[in-house]
């Protein structure tokens, strides 16, 4: 019996130890585990963050440092005196064109906003939900969808001849109208009302896209539920789709914000050469022709800066509108 005791006590004196190093070889092996993950994840993304600060980090940098310099066609870096003499100039309106071309550009962006991201939205319902035939919403979604594939320039020159003072439709429709005499390039407010057409008519098909391609993620047997509960479809869109596009509709806010604050290539292609007197010269472009045409190349490099900073505020912005951080919490329904 002593001698089956003590080996049993030596069993349990034993088993500890055994266990402690199983555990700590467990620990070690989870440990390893996870830093292996790390380095896979870092090893991954390590080429595009390269390329990322490469292509997009080092010139942000070389703005800021250009926009407290007086750089020209010389290419030297003088920093100014006093350093801030480039925003000083900017904010308090030393330069007579700043307040102009902000006017211009918040009511470019106004109101090309609400077609690129507010009409898209109407596009997008109903050509996915409320046209039923599929080939008559395919063949809609393409009509708009073929500005944007449009090159520019051939867009342009297509504006171009459609606003012809002589043999433009829009200029003979205008005159039936009793808009006689008036030119569509030239004219304020005309001129700012055609800039903004001519940009939202793209702007609006890449918006289509994305609300489509959404609302086609519903779940069928949920909309069936709503219909056997007698939802009319305005309620459907109302309460089931437009609240499941929370996402989407502040993905292109957003991303259309950015784009049209720093968008000028249209305007450019149309407009060249009488921007700023026809009431269409935006901040982006304001910023392109002093530094291409002026050749103030640390001017311009404040310009910028400065319609960054706003882009980015406006986001943020927009980020609290939506309500960002509720959207990112886990649901609330187990599933």
């Amino acid at each position: 019996m002593s001698k089956k005791f003590s080996n049993v006590l030596r069993g349990y004196v034993a088993k500890p130890k055994v266990s402690i190093g199983m555990g700590a070889l467990g620990g070690l092996k989870s440990f390893l585990k996870e830093k292996s993950r790390t380095f896979f994840v870092v090893a991954f993304l390590t080429p595009f963050l390269a390329a990322l600060t490469i292509m997009y980090g080092l010139p942000c940098a070389l703005s800021v440092l250009m926009s407290f310099t007086d750089m020209g066609l010389s290419f030297e870096l003088h920093y100014l005196n006093p350093l801030l003499k480039n925003y000083y100039t900017i904010f308090h309106v030393a330069d007579p064109r700043v307040p102009v071309v902000a006017q211009t550009t918040i009511l470019y962006v106004g109101c090309t906003l609400l077609i690129n991201a507010g009409f898209s939205l109407v596009l997008g319902v109903l050509t996915a939900y409320c046209i039923r035939n599929e080939n008559v919403a395919s063949a809609l979604r393409l009509l708009w969808f073929l500005p944007r594939m449009t090159p520019v320039i051939i867009y342009a020159l297509l504006w171009l001849w459609f606003t012809d003072p002589t043999y433009g439709p829009l200029s003979i429709v205008s005159s039936w109208l009793g808009l006689k005499g008036v030119r569509w390039l030239l004219d304020k407010p005309y001129s700012q009302l055609l800039m903004i057409i001519v940009n939202g008519y793209i702007g609006a098909s890449w918006g289509m896209v994305i609300f489509v391609s959404s609302i086609k993620t519903i779940p069928l047997e949920i909309i069936y539920a709503a219909k056997a509960d007698g939802a009319t479809d305005w309620d459907v869109i109302r309460r089931i789709i437009l609240p499941l596009l929370k996402w989407p509709i502040l993905f292109v806010t957003s991303w259309q914000t950015l784009s049209l604050i720093g968008s000028y290539v249209e305007i450019l292609a149309i407009w060249d050469g009488y921007s700023f007197t026809s009431g269409v010269e935006v901040w982006s472009l304001f910023t392109y022709h002093t530094a291409f045409e002026g050749y103030r190349f640390g001017y311009s490099a404040a310009l910028a800066i400065v319609m960054a900073t706003i882009a980015l505020i406006l986001v943020a912005i927009y980020f609290k509108v939506f309500g960002f951080k509720r959207m990112l919490e886990p649901s609330r329904i187990e599933v």
